[in-house]
């Protein structure tokens, strides 16, 4: 027996490959011309890796220029996509082409819709382009030899649920896929429509693809020039569309993108994109995030962090400069000048493009916020130098526009009345329990615009944002000197002689509970809401720390009442068993009208079903 029949091997499929497998096989057929576009794909970043590698080890390139062949054979009945990039040792092809252990293959399967076009487009931006090639051949090999290395791989499967993997031989290094193409797919043999095909999906990639037939000499079938680096007058939308599908396996066009080359002192040019569609791991920021990065048209990296700050994570693209070493590394572009240089120059053009979109198609700036507006604002905490910009591009909801977040920090201080002089805001669990929050009521009678603040970054936005365009920002739940004397009525001046043993008395029913009990200057329709003191933490911030399993200081919040409320006013009158029922009452609606919850939720339902029935304090008697 050969000693390459010894080393020959059969394994199984890990399941997840196998339910994709059938998944390819049998719901993509309307799109099939997608497999070409992954294997050229795949290619690419192969030949990309090894000008990587070359830059330490110039021998592993040679004198060879990178390039990808496609080789139809008609009487086989097989297409052949060959690259010589830096191919594959034993064990990369078990991981790549047996396991997808650490891809996207399990939320592929998760976001397959029915809607074949969305799907098979899905199929490059969760890792698993390789396998396309069963949607036309019934059977795939490879042959791949790993640049450095002496002896080749051969695997081979019939996408049924198994592979074989020997040892072969191979004189040069790279890639070989060799697809046996379904007798119904016999057109992917065919020169004018592989010619279309790559024209349509791989006209960008930077190195040639060739069609090779009959041992002629070799058709270019693309412009094998860097996107990036072709004069911007000889590229039109529908390029720059194409070359975004390529960079981020995005089949929904992007909503902007900025093209611009720098030269003198600093020399870099950028390719920047705004998508319309969030990537599945955009809350994940300690997920692998940036652009990618090239020097003098060498690929580097994938995503490059340094290059943009966490809250532009949305941001796809690349930067290609002269002006840092080839052999550059992670370590070196933390803290290097240029970098910086070239960050703070990226963060502008990011900034310019959401402007002019904001300015002038303010309905796909909507649909940007809609879809990136919590992530965006963490630039607010973030970026110090940019804050104001931020924020002008930031949009809220309010009491005059409360569905939905549309309100610009202008807007808002155009409408503002004379008189006023700060710019209100209220935080809330929910948009829905800011509309109908108590706080909002004196201010709303006095007609001044309140911003409703629902997303859960938005209390570290209004810690760092302390004002806008010299206008301070104040919570309408804090007890601010300034919010009262804004909405201060005579009515509360007359009523604070007649409530002052109440409001005692309630302090003490209440005792630590409570930091002091008062009458309300902001309440006009309901009987109490507790606001935080005017330095302490918003009682919202105090509830997400906690959750979050943060040790937060013990803070007591100020009741306040409505003199002008009917249960409020029964205080008066009430005997002692019917006033601290009442009492806690009163202080558990401002507790669940803030979202709260209550330590006694049974002992609350017990005092407002005795309250309906008209036994409070065990007294039979009607209060309200």
């Amino acid at each position: 027996m050969s000693d390459t029949a010894q080393k020959s091997e059969k394994r199984e499929f890990q399941a997840e490959v196998r339910q994709l497998l059938h998944l390819m096989i049998h719901s993509l057929y309307s799109n099939r011309e997608i497999f070409l576009r992954e294997l050229i794909s795949n290619a690419s970043d192969a030949c990309d890796k090894l000008r990587f590698l070359a830059i330490d080890k110039p021998e592993l390139l040679g004198g060879d220029e990178l390039a990808i062949e496609l080789i139809p054979d008609a009487a086989a009945g097989t297409l052949t996509i060959k690259d010589n990039g830096v191919g594959m040792s034993r064990d990369e092809v078990i991981d790549n082409l047996g396991t997808i252990a650490r891809s996207g293959t399990k939320r592929f399967m998760e976001a397959m819709s029915g809607d074949q076009k969305k799907d098979a487009q899905l199929i490059g931006q969760f890792g698993v382009g390789f396998y396309s090639a069963f949607i036309v051949a019934d059977k795939v090999s490879v042959l791949t030899l790993r640049a450095g290395e002496s002896e080749a791989v051969r695997w081979e499967s019939d996408g049924q649920g198994e592979f074989t993997i020997e040892p072969s031989f191979k004189t040069d290094r790279g890639t070989e896929v060799i697809l046996h193409l379904r007798e119904d797919a016999r057109e992917f043999i065919e020169d004018y429509r592989l010619r279309a095909i790559v024209q349509r999906y791989s006209d960008h990639i930077g190195l040639p693809i060739r069609l090779r037939k009959d041992k002629a000499e070799p058709e270019t079938l693309n412009q094998a020039r860097a996107f990036w680096t072709r004069p911007k007058s000889e590229l039109k939308d529908e390029d720059y569309q194409q070359f975004y599908q390529h960079l981020s396996h995005d089949f929904e066009a992007p909503l902007a993108w900025g093209h611009h080359k720098v030269e003198g002192t600093l020399e870099y040019t950028s390719l920047l994109y705004i998508p319309a569609r969030a990537p599945f791991d955009l809350w994940d920021r300690e997920q692998a995030r940036g652009v990618q990065l090239y020097v003098k048209r060498v690929f580097i990296m994938d995503k490059a962090a340094e290059l943009l700050p966490a809250y532009l994570r949305f941001v796809r693209g690349l930067v290609d400069t002269a002006d840092l070493p080839l052999n550059v590394s992670r370590e070196i572009l933390q803290g290097n000048r240029t970098v910086d240089k070239i960050r703070n120059a990226l963060v502008k053009r990011v900034l310019d493009l959401l402007d002019e979109m904001a300015s002038t198609r303010p309905e796909d700036y909507a649909k940007f916020w809609a879809t990136f507006g919590p992530v965006f604002k963490e630039g607010i905490v973030e970026d110090a130098a940019n804050r104001e910009r931020i924020a002008k591009l930031c949009r809220f909801a309010s009491t005059v526009q409360a569905e939905r977040q549309d309100v610009t920090l202008d807007a808002y201080l155009g409408r503002m009345p004379e008189g006023q002089s700060k710019i209100y805001y209220l935080t809330a669990e929910t948009l829905a329990a800011a509309r109908s929050s108590p706080h909002l009521e004196g201010f709303r009678a006095k007609n001044y615009e309140v911003l409703l603040l629902a997303d859960r970054i938005d209390e570290w936005v209004v810690a760092h944002l302390h004002e806008y365009q010299g206008k301070p920002l104040e919570s309408v739940a804090r007890a601010s000197k300034d919010v009262e004397s804004q909405i201060e009525t005579p009515e509360k001046a007359r009523l604070e002689g007649e409530y002052a043993d109440v409001l005692k008395r309630v302090q003490e029913t209440l005792g630590e509970r409570v930091e002091a009990v008062r009458l309300s200057s902001r309440l006009t329709e309901s009987p109490s809401c507790l606001v935080a003191s005017e330095q302490g933490m918003s009682r919202r911030l105090e509830e997400i720390l906690k959750r979050a399993g943060e040790n937060v200081p013990v803070s007591r919040p100020i009741l306040e009442l409505n003199g002008s409320h009917p249960l409020v006013d029964k205080l008066k009158t009430a005997e002692d068993g019917s006033f601290g029922d009442l009492a806690e009452l009163l202080f558990g609606q401002a507790v669940l009208a803030e979202g709260g919850q209550l330590d006694d939720p049974a002992g609350f339902v017990k005092r407002l079903n005795a309250l309906v029935l008209g036994n409070l304090g065990d007294k039979p008697r009607i209060i309200v």
